[in-house]
């Protein structure tokens, strides 16, 4: 009778899995992590420090996101009720910020070469 291979590699996993647990006693199942208190915020307890901080605001109808990394302002996204969404950026750290729509400025020629 043939098995398919599939079958044969789950149960030697099967077996090897169950012979290591019961080789070592030491092993302890783990506690639960502890809980979040809420009056922490998301943002201090990010291990990593150049990790952005997003704040969503609105104002009317448009929505803002701005982004800070270290508690710098490099960039804003403006979603307005009607149209496209826009970026702000800050380049250079100065505090002047250019808008960007992210489209890029060498436009592909398109046109049709032959058609079949």
């Amino acid at each position: 009778m043939r098995y398919p291979i599939s079958a044969v590699l789950a149960l030697l996993s099967g077996v090897v899995v169950l012979t290591a647990q019961a080789a070592d006693p030491k092993l302890q199942e783990l506690s639960e992590p502890p809980a979040m208190s809420p009056a922490t915020p998301a943002a201090e307890t990010s291990a990593d420090p150049a990790e952005p901080e997003v704040t969503i605001t609105t104002q009317g109808a448009d929505r803002r996101e701005e982004y800070r990394v270290r508690g710098q302002l490099y960039m804003i996204k403006v979603i307005p009720a009607h149209g496209k969404p826009y970026y702000l950026i800050d380049n250079e750290g100065s505090g002047q910020f250019s808008r960007s729509d992210f489209a890029p400025s060498v436009k592909i020629p398109m046109w049709v070469i032959k058609r079949f």
